[in-house]
This record gives C-alpha cells, structure tokens and sequence, in this order.
C-alpha cells in the first residue's frame, strides 16, 4: 500500500461562509472563529500547571514571575503552528505524522500524547477531589459526578457547544486575579524579583523545567489542531485565529503569573519552604492570609475551572490524536455510532480510568511536578515534529519566512534543548 503524501490544497469551500455561516458570526462575533486557542490555553493553567506554580511562587517568590512572561512568546509560537497546520491542511496532529513520516512516527507521537494525557487527567481528578474536599464532599461524590457531567458533555453532538461550555467553565481561573489583588503584592519587591534569575541553582532549574512543562503540554499541540478543523475554519479566518490564540497565551500566562504572585505574597513571604503538593495544602497555607472567601472559595473555584476545562481538553486531544494515528472516524459533531464508536470509547475511557485511579488512593504526592517535568522531557519530540510539519505538510505560501522562521525555530530550539538539558537532573543524574 503506497502512502499518499502530496501536499491536501487549502479549501475555502469547506468552512461556512454560506448565508447560515454569516448568521453565526453575526449572532457570536468573534466566538465564530474564536475558541480553540482560549479553551486550549485555560485549559494549559490546569490543576497540576496551578500546583507548579504554587511550589514556585512558595520556595523561589516574585523570582519565578520572569520566566512566566519569557514563556507567552515560546507558547504563542507553538500553538500558531497547529493552527496554521490545521486549518490549511484539514487534518488533525497524528493524521499529518502518518501520512507525512509513517506510521512509526506515529506511534512515537501517539506515546507523547498517552503519557501527557494520561498524567494530565490524573492531576486534573485529583484536583476535583482536593476542591471538593475543601468544602467537605468526599472524592468519592465529586470525582463520579466530574466524570458523568465530562462524559455527557461529549455525547450533545456538537463540536462548538463543548467549546462554549469549556469557555465558561474556564472562566472560573478568572478567581485567581482577583485573590492576587486580595494578596497585595509589594510593588517594589516584585520590581526586585523581575531581575533575579538564579540559574546557577539546580533547584530553580528544576522548577524552570517543571514550569515550562506546565505551558506546553503534547496534548495541546493534538488539541488545537484537531479544533480548528473540527471547527471547519477556513484560510480566511487564520488571522483571526491567531488573535485567538495569542489572546490565551497572554490570559493563561496572567493566570500563572496571579498564582505564583499570591503565594509569593503570602506563604513566600512567611514560610518560603512551606510543602504545597496538594489544593488542600495550598488552601490551607492561603487561608491565614486571605481569608476563607480568598484562600478557600476563591482559589477552589479557580482550581475547579482549571481541573474541569482540562480534563475536556486532555481527554479530547488524547481521544482526537488516537484515532488519527489508528485512522479510526472521530469528530464531536456526531453523536455516537458504529463508525465513531472507537473514538468515543477512547474519550470515555480515559476520563474512567483516571477516575478510578485517583479513587483508588494511588499516591499523587509531587505527581503535578513530577507530570510538568515529563511535559517538559517529551517536548524535544512533540516540537521536532511539529517543525517538521510545518516545513514540509504547508504548502509554500504558508510556511514560516524571513526573521518569522528564525525566531519561531530559535525559541522552539531553546525549549527542545532545556528539555533535554534536564533529563539528568529529572532523574537524579546529576
């Protein structure tokens, strides 16, 4: 069987710019276009991205805010590729691996994604369960009710009301600037934290590592690509998909930025080595400095968003990226049948399977970290082959040039290095 890996041609026929597409843009504005890149990018401060930067904010203060602006750019320019790929080609992440580079390659992209999306879901649940404890409900209600509510949720046959009800719910992360004001954060110490960077300590590269692992996940990367064309945008709209996509780049990084603010205000301040693993500890160590409204509703409202949007997303880009790779028929605009039986199945089994691990009491102790850092280890292949697609699934016309290519490659080139850097360190090597 011969691989067929001619260049797909960009349709403009395919997306809806017909009388009843123009109705929708009319009646949602931007949301007709806007979507995939601010679901995607709540979903990237999820539960375990919002533990990194507690731990951050806690033992390194106002020094870990730098990093967190460094890193909007290098997010920014990840996710616009996808977009781009997406859209011009029509297919999904996996989809364009087989078809460009084989199946093998598939396969490897397909582990990323398993291992990113699997560990995401297990902090996302864990998550759930730390909220829900907060408030005195027992995993063993919140953590079957998240899962029913996010299997339903994929069953309403219809691609863009999961992506509507994901931008609610996400909007719950919007808490957590509200706690940074309530933190009062002093201006003149975090003027100081700005021009600190103590990059000659393990410990800070350590978390670096684990902060960059929390801003670009692989199953972002399958997630987004696999939205724009589940979508039907066309190449008319990719301008506006890039404002979408850079708007959440900058929103989520805020958000991070608020995290790692508020605690550093607070705990960081008092108790710098303070342990904070859990939403429980992390609560716990607020609550005395913000109140129970701040340190508890607040940061568990905002914590609850995170954990709810991306479980969807993980789940969907694991779901998404799977069936690409094995071929199988996937698309959330129809409801279940025999030919998208496998890719819902897949979808339901994942969120499952991270439910009854988490129930299972297995221990999440340093799991967020430890997934952020993973994150972090898997990028030099996730970006590899994310360069190598833009290079050579685009068709001329919409690839990178100029200064754009060099300072999109250079950034991505510094992630990939860092990631391998870190491997001896992750692994107790050095």
């Amino acid at each position: 069987m011969v691989t067929d890996t001619t260049t797909p041609v960009a349709d403009d026929s395919r997306p809806s710019l017909s009388p009843r597409g123009r109705g929708r843009w009319l009646r949602w504005g931007l949301l007709a276009v806007w979507g995939p890149g601010l679901v995607v990018m709540l979903a990237d401060t999820d539960a375990g991205s919002l533990i990194t930067a507690s731990q951050s904010g806690a033992l390194w203060g106002y020094r870990m805010v730098l990093p967190q602006l460094l890193l909007m750019p290098i997010l920014y320019v990840v996710q616009e590729m996808t977009v781009r790929l997406g859209i011009v080609t029509g297919q999904g992440h996996g989809a364009l691996i087989r078809d460009r580079f084989g199946r093998g390659w598939a396969w490897l992209s397909a582990f990323t994604l398993f291992a990113s999306a699997i560990g995401a879901l297990l902090t996302e649940f864990a998550g759930v369960a730390g909220v829900g404890e907060l408030f005195g409900v027992s995993r063993w209600v919140s953590i079957p009710v998240a899962t029913a509510a996010l299997l339903a949720l994929a069953l309403t046959g219809s691609y863009r009301r999961v992506e509507r009800i994901g931008l609610v719910v996400g909007a719950a992360e919007l808490a957590f600037l509200v706690a940074m004001v309530m933190a009062r954060p002093q201006p003149r110490a975090l003027a100081a934290g700005l021009t600190s960077m103590p990059l000659g300590n393990s410990s800070y590269l350590l978390l670096i590592a684990a902060n960059v692992g929390a801003v670009i996940m692989p199953w972002m990367v399958f997630y987004q690509q696999g939205a724009v064309v589940d979508k039907q945008l066309s190449v008319a709209t990719i301008r506006q998909a890039r404002y979408d996509t850079a708007a959440g780049a900058v929103l989520t990084q805020l958000i991070m930025i608020a995290v790692v603010v508020t605690v550093a205000s607070t705990v960081g301040t008092h108790s710098g080595g303070a342990s904070l693993n859990t939403v429980g500890d992390i609560a716990a160590s607020l609550t005395p400095y913000l109140g129970r409204v701040g340190g508890t509703v607040l940061f568990g409202l905002g914590m609850l968003g995170a954990a709810l949007v991306a479980a969807i997303v993980a789940s969907l880009a694991g779901a998404w990226g799977l069936s690409e790779v094995f071929g199988w028929r996937h698309t959330l605009n129809e409801r279940p049948n025999r030919a998208t039986a496998k890719f819902y199945i897949t979808y339901g089994l994942a969120h499952i399977v991270g439910a009854v691990l988490v129930l299972a009491s297995v221990d999440l102790v340093n799991l967020a970290v430890d997934v952020e850092v993973m994150n972090a280890l898997l990028l030099p292949i996730v970006l590899g082959l994310l360069l190598a697609l833009e290079a050579r699934a685009l068709p001329e016309q919409w690839r990178m040039r100029g200064p754009r290519k060099y300072i999109t490659c250079t950034l991505c080139l510094v992630v990939m290095g860092f990631g391998l850097y870190m491997v001896p360190q992750a692994f107790g090597w050095a």
